[in-house]
């Protein structure tokens, strides 16, 4: 049985239905969920993702759990070669490299940590977040501002070389001949090179005069093409605790938390899987 047609039996299982109205209607809704077990868990949250127009967070136990979450979203949606900014399933790590180590960041880390942000910032893509606890106890920069720290550009608009890299110095972009690493912008001539911490390739961006006429993603390792884009959005390293700005949770960030919730907003299902469905219990473990 393939993939697309496990979620399909799943998407309209009754079960689901009653979940999807839940998450619908009602705000500060709580579900238990009983009897998933293997790749089941992943398969139900790729259902009700596709039933629903919204972005979803799922908190999982440890990084361990969420990483292995994670991969199964991504092979159930074929997105282990996608282009990271077209991916719908992010993951949300913390920034640090080891527990233990809270100062030592990880730059891949706060790449995708700030797609993230970016992409619940602005983007009206729906996506999944993976993420754990560790992850949710660092704070974040506020929404106004990752907007009014962010750079846009379009093909087709009028900027000059030497505005462009003014910006980026303003946001802590570190010019270099080369760029390898998010952080860092390139000039030579009309063509600057800049990685930013939203994409896992860098942007070439080559005007003509002071117009941008073409905008395209490359592998730093061989200076080849991967992409060519028609717009991008440039982000420095929100991370960076030497910023000076209100940090407010990530739950907060989403706007998942607005007010403390009281028992009184709160309302409780409970449902028993696995689904009716013959050799269920079979097709997930063997399927995935």
């Amino acid at each position: 049985m393939k993939t697309e047609e496990l979620l399909t039996i799943f998407e309209q299982d009754e079960k689901t239905n009653l979940i999807v109205n839940h998450l619908e209607n009602l705000i500060g809704n709580k579900i238990r969920l009983t009897g998933l077990t293997g790749s089941s868990k992943s398969i139900l949250t790729a259902s009700v993702y596709n039933r629903l127009s919204a972005n979803h967070l799922i908190i999982m136990p440890d990084k361990e759990s969420a990483a292995f979450f994670f991969n199964d979203l991504e092979n159930i949606f074929d997105e282990n070669d996608k282009n990271f900014h077209k991916k719908k399933i992010l993951f949300y790590p913390a920034s640090y490299k080891r527990t233990f180590d809270t100062e030592n960041q990880d730059s891949t880390n706060i790449l995708l940590r700030t797609e993230v942000m970016k992409r619940t910032g602005g983007s009206k893509r729906k996506s999944i977040m993976i993420t754990y606890p560790e992850a949710l106890t660092e704070k974040v920069v506020r929404k106004a501002y990752l907007s009014k720290n962010t750079i846009r550009l379009k093909r087709g608009e009028s900027f000059s070389v030497d505005f462009i890299a003014e910006l980026l110095i303003e946001s802590d972009f570190e010019q270099v001949d080369f760029v390898y690493q998010p952080g860092q912008f390139s000039i030579r001539g009309g063509i600057i090179d800049v990685f930013s911490f939203t994409n896992d390739y860098p942007y070439r961006i080559e005007f003509f005069g002071d117009e941008v006429e073409s905008i395209r993603s490359f592998n730093p390792t061989d200076q080849l093409s991967v992409d060519k884009l028609d717009h991008i959005t440039i982000v420095p390293n929100v991370a960076d605790r030497k910023i000076v700005e209100k940090r407010v949770s990530f739950l907060n960030f989403l706007i998942i938390i607005n007010k403390p919730l009281m028992k009184s907003d709160i309302n409780s299902i409970k449902l028993k899987f696995p689904f009716n469905i013959p050799c269920c219990k079979y097709i997930i473990e063997n399927s995935i």
